[in-house]
């Protein structure tokens, strides 16, 4: 019982994340240029999501031991719904979005092309800082130790000379949920803000969630590590949206979302601006 009061827990704190970072992403998509990077909303959320991390962290082991009873394990439906969405998370979110940056450019559709660049980017973004901390802070795997899991077993430098079954801070298929989702949510404010605040986000911080569940239940990270994931995630997909409003003649957006073939002659490349979103 104690177990799965700890699951329970964790799943109600990355909810409540969840909510904590929509003022964020309203701000984000707001139409004007002249936010600063970093706001005190910010600092708020940075500060719930550490306090969050902290706080899930004594109950590591007792969630890891209560999802890996046989009676969860053996349900059919809840180890095809986890492979779903931990292929949704990674690889599928870098198809998506590379997917619909592409149709969006060759659809001359500024908006879809747009949402799958700033999606694909806060992709890179959050998981090169994953990467880095995987490879800092050598975590073993909740699977490492499958008689008794130990939460505790952190060495510096390990991920990077020990390999994967190390690498469990923080999660990257988290990390990959959290900043699509950010990155969607911030992006489709601008366009369609209701939609966004009650339908849209909602549904994909929620898949963000049960992407971080699902990797829970296969073993593979802590709920801390997940937590974190969330972390991580949230500010790649607010912060590059919001760098993008802020410098809205950067450099990669001339080369991604301007770039256009010639027509008289197809092997030269010119520049140009795309009407609409881009010029609004």
């Amino acid at each position: 019982m104690k177990s799965s009061c700890s699951v329970e827990r964790c799943v109600r704190a990355l909810l409540l994340l969840s909510l904590l970072a929509r003022p964020a992403i309203a701000q984000v998509g707001d139409g004007t240029y002249q936010r600063p990077l970093f706001t005190w909303r910010d600092a708020v959320l940075a500060g719930g999501f550490a306090f969050g991390t902290l706080a899930i962290r004594p109950l590591d082991k007792s969630a890891a031991v209560s999802l890996q009873r046989p009676t969860s394990q053996q349900r059919k439906v809840l180890r095809t719904a986890s492979a779903i969405v931990r292929t949704i998370a990674e690889p599928g979110s870098v198809i998506i979005g590379t997917s619909m940056y592409a149709v969006g450019r060759v659809s001359k559709s500024d908006r879809l092309a747009e949402l799958g660049l700033r999606g694909t980017e806060a992709l890179f973004v959050g998981e090169g800082f994953a990467n880095v901390l995987k490879y800092s802070f050598g975590r073993a795997r909740p699977f490492v130790d499958t008689v008794s899991p130990n939460p505790d077993d952190w060495q510096l430098l390990r991920g990077l000379h020990r390999g994967d079954p190390y690498r469990s801070f923080p999660s990257g298929h988290t990390v990959a949920a959290f900043a699509a989702a950010a990155a969607v949510s911030a992006e489709t404010s601008r366009w369609w803000p209701q939609a966004t605040y009650y339908g849209i986000g909602p549904m994909l911080y929620g898949g963000a969630v049960a992407v971080g569940v699902s990797r829970m239940y296969e073993n593979r990270h802590w709920a801390s590590d997940v937590i974190m994931g969330a972390a991580i995630g949230t500010f790649a997909g607010t912060k590059v949206v919001r760098y993008h409003r802020t410098h809205p003649t950067n450099q990669l957006d001339r080369w991604l979302l301007r770039a256009s073939l010639s027509p008289s002659d197809p092997s030269h490349v010119s520049f140009s601006f795309i009407p609409g979103a881009l010029r609004r």
